[in-house]
This record gives structure tokens, C-alpha cells and sequence, in this order.
């Protein structure tokens, strides 16, 4: 049996915790509409930190989970279901696994408690930190973030050719790259396995199939993306040419050319995409708009030959696409990295 000295203390601890809490809470509330996403995220980061210190660790820890419950059930019952015992646990985790006060402030002005939720449970937490940052500077949606995680875009960009040039992390002083003027985070490889193309597939079905699934084909390039036009014709020396896709990035104002490739890449495609861009800087382009980038999408590119033509930065990028059974190979590629 328990010291009954030692019990009165407990519950000391208890009663002192439960009314720091209740002041963070009470204080948050009274703050205004404007800013309550981001003094919630601040809030529940507080409560986590001021648990997992004063209840999970040190002396208590043996009576912490006991004492997580009752405060849960004492807050539910005052302030709501959004202090149950699942959330107070997440709470606690979310403080745990972002300790950086300045990285939170940061990020809560962008992120809602909901992108936090789905961010925690991932095990690793460079993946943590690379969607967060993802999520916070191209502004995604919870169901976007879901869909990112879902498609394996960390594991994709940490085994891709390229991906010195693609890791962000969740430090506010960090910059994303800046290539070509522009700001645009381009990816190897993209993920259309929503496509339902067979492994053997024409340009003319791919190009069909992307049209067909046009949103989710945009979601998967990133966000910014808007689509303009398909087989756009550029009449040069009298001779017409067509571009497979013409996008426009919103957010950084520019066009994006997109060539589809059902093979690996070839030289003579950096030369094709070069003069589709000439033609758009001459013809398509706006005032106030920057400089048209192209992505030449393909099954395969040698290291070798994207370095020589410099596809892994600047105006032109090459990356593959994969369509089927892809989910898993990449999962083996990154356990073979550990």
C-alpha cells in the first residue's frame, strides 16, 4: 500500500497541474478569432510539454499514465471532448517530437492542430520534419498531407537521383531551393499508379489517362500547378511542333512545359524541351510572369547523361514516373539505404 504522505502529494501535483492548465486553456480562449490556429497549436504544444515534465518523467513517472487519465477525464468534462485521454496523449507526443519552441511558432502559422495529427505518428523523424516543412511552405491541405504521406513522397525523394536538392526541414531558417528563378520543387520520381495504365503503355494513352485524372495528376506534381492546355501547337520556321501539356505555376508565375516520354530519356530530348521553352519566352509569356520551366517525364534517365546536360537543375528537369507496383520497391529501396 501507498504512503499516505506520498498520496497527498500526488494529488498536490495533480490539483497544481490541473489548474496550469486550465489557466493555458482559459487564456487561449480570450485571445481573438484572428490568430486561434495558431494559438491552438501553441496551446496544445504547451499542455504536451508541461505534462511529459511535470507527470511522465522524474519520480512520478510510475503514477504518470494514471494521472494522464484523470486530468483527461477532469478537462473533458469542463472544457470538452477535445481533451479526451487520446488527445491529451497526442499532445504529449507532439511536444516529444517537435522540442523547438521557434520551430512550432513557426509552423502554426501555417498548420492546423489536424496536419499536426497526421505528422506525429510517422515513426522517423527526419519524415516528420520533411512534411511538415512541405506541408507549411506549399500550403497543404490536411487531405493533401494525407495523400503525400499515403503516396510515399519522403521515401521518393531521399532515393531519388536528386534528392540533395529536395530535403527541406522544419527549421524556419532553412530555404528551399531556388533554381532557374524559380521556386518549384520538382520531383523523382512522380507516382501515377492512379493512372490504371498496363506496364506497356503509348505516349497517347499515358497523355489520355493524366487528362482523365487530370486533379490528381496535379496534386502529384505539387501545389501551384493549374493546367492550360494539351498538345500546344509552336509553329517554328514554318514547321509545327506540339508540346504533350502546358501548365502554369500560380504561386511563382510562370509556365511549365511537360513532355511525356514512354522510354528512357534521351538526349535530343533536353534540345526538344529547349526550344519549346524559347518559343513560350517569345510567344506565351506574359509581363510579370518569370521564365517557362519544362519537365520531361520518362520511364528512366541515366545519372550520367542528366548530369552532363544539367536536367538535375535549372530550366529543364528529367524525372521518371512509375505506374504500377511501385509503393513497395520503394519502400525496399529506402531499407536497403539504412
Amino acid at each position: 500500500m501507498g504512503n499516505s504522505s506520498d498520496d497527498g502529494t500526488i494529488r498536490d501535483v495533480e490539483e497544481t497541474l490541473f489548474g496550469d492548465i486550465s489557466g493555458l486553456i482559459e487564456q487561449a480562449q480570450t485571445r481573438t478569432a484572428v490568430a486561434v490556429n495558431s494559438d491552438l497549436v501553441m496551446l496544445y504544444w504547451s499542455v504536451g510539454r508541461l505534462v511529459r515534465s511535470e507527470v511522465l518523467g522524474g519520480e512520478r513517472a510510475e503514477y504518470g499514465q494514471a494521472m494522464v487519465r484523470r486530468l483527461a477525464a477532469r478537462l473533458a468534462e469542463r472544457y470538452g471532448r477535445g481533451w479526451s485521454r487520446s488527445n491529451l496523449l497526442r499532445m504529449i507526443q507532439f511536444a516529444d517530437h517537435f522540442p523547438d519552441v521557434s520551430i512550432v511558432a513557426t509552423l502554426s502559422r501555417q498548420l492546423g492542430w489536424s496536419h499536426f495529427v497526421e505528422i506525429i505518428v510517422l515513426e522517423d523523424s527526419d519524415e516528420r520534419e520533411f512534411y511538415a516543412a512541405h506541408a507549411a511552405r506549399e500550403r497543404w491541405s490536411v487531405r493533401t498531407l494525407r495523400e503525400r504521406i499515403a503516396s510515399q513522397l519522403y521515401v521518393r525523394t531521399i532515393t531519388g537521383d536528386d534528392s540533395d536538392n529536395q530535403i527541406m526541414t522544419a527549421d524556419p531558417e532553412s530555404q528551399a531551393p531556388d533554381n532557374a528563378g524559380s521556386n518549384i520543387l520538382f520531383r523523382d520520381p512522380y507516382v501515377l499508379d492512379f493512372l490504371g495504365l498496363p506496364g506497356k503503355h503509348t505516349e497517347s494513352q499515358l497523355e489520355t489517362a493524366i487528362l482523365d485524372e487530370i486533379q490528381r495528376f496535379l496534386l502529384e506534381l505539387g501545389v501551384g500547378f493549374a493546367f492550360v492546355e494539351r498538345q500546344k501547337r509552336m509553329t517554328v520556321d514554318g514547321r509545327d511542333f506540339r508540346l504533350d501539356l502546358l501548365l502554369y505555376h500560380i504561386t511563382e508565375r510562370c509556365y511549365v512545359a511537360v513532355e511525356l516520354k514512354t522510354r528512357p530519356l534521351d538526349p535530343g530530348d533536353y534540345g526538344q524541351m529547349l526550344l519549346y521553352l524559347r518559343w513560350l519566352d517569345a510567344h506565351q509569356r506574359h509581363p510579370g510572369d518569370l521564365a517557362p520551366v519544362g519537365l520531361i517525364l520518362c520511364t528512366d534517365k541515366g545519372a550520367e547523361q542528366v548530369k552532363l546536360l544539367g536536367l538535375d537543375s535549372g530550366e529543364i528537369r528529367a524525372a521518371r514516373y512509375l505506374t504500377r507496383d511501385v509503393r513497395e520497391k520503394l519502400q525496399a529501396r529506402l531499407d536497403a539505404m539504412k
